[in-house]
């Protein structure tokens, strides 16, 4: 890819669709977002004491699946793709239901972990009542790729059916990488996003086991806290959230509402830990400066940032090292928001829910507001939106989008307003 093509070709952002643990889709998750709600709460399910799990809370979706989908989608689908399905088809929907030559609409839908539930469900089946009891579906279903090739078949989209498995940048690559098949030419519409159905017992006991989670079991909605020095871990979340991307030429030739320009991708590895981040965030710095500068952008013109902010202890000071190399003085200027203390960690919808909130923030020019910051942590510099949201100034401006995932992936994009 030319950096002339990657200049030429203008990408914007057309429609947003999302289930997710604050609403049944993007418009009620952005209202509960600005009111400083919490979607975390205790889990009610007989599997938190079957196996005794040390966490016993997390962000389950608002919204259950059934109630949105058919009795037999919801048996042929694992909740991956089903949430998938729904934020797609709502993404779509808020896009106008564009007519499109299926041979140039495209679909890029990110997963963490893929179908869990399937997976472990199947096995248990063999292993207590035998192999003619394994669901004939049970290896559609599971793999990683269900969620996009689903939404491919539901929507009958034949530029390209991709996913991309980064952990916990997956849905924010997934958008970057529609981006540049619009770039290229090989579809005016990407479908593009995260989803993750993997609140599961084996999930919660994993990354309890690794001490990533919070243990405020006592009091859930409190328990996601980035910044705060008493931060002990992620809550873990599900949902999907998909965006519609489209070449400036194709949405302007219909019609269509625009709420942002997808401008600028930025990636890198640490090559550092399998887990951890590299603490100085020299990786994650360079995916930021280069998504600023494919936007065509200086590190002056981002005056907001939806950051990575987990409110793991080591990884939220790691990012905001990493804004401070990225953008030195600059950093003090821009509005950042942590909005997982608000929707739990969606693990593979992560930086697709939070691209959307970008997307959303920039549109209307308000930032969302970073809940349960009660002693800011001294060693992260940085001017955190906090307890109530804040308007943006008028006229241009720019927002980043930051996404980490286990393995080292860093993932920054650049939205401005259009």
């Amino acid at each position: 890819m030319t950096d002339a093509l990657t200049r030429d070709v203008k990408v914007v952002v057309t429609g947003l669709g999302a289930t997710t643990p604050l609403g049944g889709d993007i418009h009620s998750t952005w209202e509960a977002l600005l009111a400083g709600k919490s979607g975390a709460r205790t889990i009610e399910a007989d599997w938190v004491a079957k196996y005794d799990l040390p966490v016993t809370f997390g962000a389950p979706i608002h919204t259950p699946a059934d109630q949105v989908l058919t009795k037999v989608e919801c048996r042929r689908l694992d909740p991956n793709a089903q949430y998938a399905i729904i934020a797609s088809r709502a993404a779509m929907a808020d896009a106008g239901s564009p007519e499109v030559d299926p041979e140039r609409l495209g679909v890029v839908i990110g997963t963490g972990i893929g179908g869990v539930w399937t997976l472990i469900d199947q096995w248990d089946n063999l292993r207590e009542k035998g192999p003619r009891r394994v669901f004939p579906l049970a290896v559609p279903m599971l793999m990683p790729n269900s969620a996009s090739g689903n939404v491919s078949l539901d929507l009958g989209a034949r530029a390209g059916a991709h996913t991309i498995v980064s952990a916990c940048a997956s849905g924010a690559e997934s958008m970057g990488a529609a981006a540049e098949m619009i770039r290229s030419g090989r579809a005016d519409i990407v479908v593009a996003g995260g989803t993750e159905g993997a609140m599961h017992p084996l999930c919660v006991a994993g990354f309890a086991a690794m001490q990533a989670l919070s243990k405020r079991n006592d009091d859930p909605q409190h328990a996601s806290r980035p910044y705060d020095v008493d931060r002990d871990g992620f809550v873990m979340g599900e949902g999907a959230a998909v965006m519609v991307l489209e070449s400036e030429e194709h949405a302007k030739a219909r019609g269509a509402r625009i709420y942002a320009e997808f401008a600028g991708l930025g990636m890198s590895s640490d090559s550092h830990h399998m887990a951890a981040p590299e603490p100085e965030g020299a990786g994650a710095s360079r995916a930021m400066v280069e998504a600023v500068g494919r936007a065509g952008l200086a590190p002056s013109d981002i005056i907001h940032v939806n950051a990575h902010a987990t409110s793991t202890p080591v990884g939220d000071v790691a990012e905001a090292n990493a804004m401070r190399r990225a953008f030195g003085e600059f950093v003090d200027g821009m509005a950042v928001s942590a909005t997982k203390s608000m929707t739990g960690h969606l693990l593979g919808a992560a930086g697709a829910l939070e691209g959307l909130f970008t997307v959303l923030a920039v549109h209307n020019r308000i930032a969302p507001p970073t809940i349960n910051i009660e002693n800011m942590d001294p060693a992260i510099n940085l001017d955190v939106v906090q307890k109530a949201p804040r308007e943006l100034p008028a006229g241009d401006i720019a927002a980043l989008n930051n996404s980490f995932g286990f393995g080292g992936h860093n993932v920054a994009f650049v939205v401005k307003s259009y």
